[in-house]
């Protein structure tokens, strides 16, 4: 029979090119909880990839880029997975109703912008990171990563970023106290500890101008987003 995935020749239980089954099992609660169990298991499972990405960032990531990729879960896969972990909890908890008040934009175009980016916080911090990435690149130009290795580190990064909120997202909906603020302070140190772990972890001089990317970028694509947004609305009303 010939593999169903690459047409390629099989003779036994896998198919010697790319290795699919020469039959798949149907799909049942096993089939699920296996699933499962793959993503969340801590030997190469998300519970690792958290624990590596706290305790060594910067020799993990490096170790991803350029030597074993097998370690790790998937950048991305990884940071829309803690960022709907973090929309959950603060769904559940009416969280994010505190963080943007869209009161005054109306119907204009900046506020229906700013209320995806409140709905998609996976998307939008992949976003942000395009900007981060690019300001980097200036400020970290002599390490020789491309944009693309870079925006890969943010992923990771800003990943356990989005779980500190998540954690504080759910602190404050146990225990009423306004914590988020906090959030924001511990995940800002977190970003630039680990972004400046990433590049040299004995240079003071790395850790700041990890932070100063982060704010220009940051600030950079908000930036964007009002012109965008302003642009538009002046459009529509011609």
């Amino acid at each position: 029979m010939n593999c169903k995935n690459c047409n390629a020749e099989i003779n036994s239980k896998f198919c010697p090119d790319c290795g699919q089954a020469s039959s798949l099992k149907r799909i049942d609660g096993k089939y699920i909880i296996h699933e499962i169990e793959h993503v969340l298991h801590f030997e190469r499972g998300i519970l690792y990839t958290i624990r590596e990405l706290i305790t060594n960032p910067g020799k993990n990531i490096r170790n991803y880029l350029s030597e074993n990729r097998s370690r790790l879960i998937k950048p991305v896969i990884f940071i829309i997975v803690t960022s709907l972990i973090y929309t959950l909890i603060s769904h559940l908890f009416h969280i994010e109703e505190e963080l943007m008040n869209f009161e005054g934009l109306g119907q204009s175009a900046i506020g229906s912008i700013l209320k995806w980016m409140q709905g998609n916080y996976g998307y939008t911090s992949i976003l942000t990171g395009i900007f981060i990435a690019i300001w980097l690149k200036v400020f970290f130009e002599k390490y020789k990563y491309n944009f693309y290795e870079l925006l890969i580190m943010l992923c990771f990064v800003q990943g356990i970023s989005m779980l500190i909120f998540a954690v504080f997202a759910l602190l404050q909906g146990i225990s009423n106290f306004k914590l988020l603020s906090f959030a924001g302070i511990f995940g800002i140190i977190y970003m630039t500890w680990a972004i400046g772990n990433f590049f040299e972890e004995r240079k003071f001089g790395n850790y700041a101008k990890a932070l100063i990317a982060f704010f220009f970028g940051t600030m950079t694509f908000y930036i964007i987003i009002f012109i965008i947004g302003i642009s538009i609305d002046i459009l529509t009303k011609h």
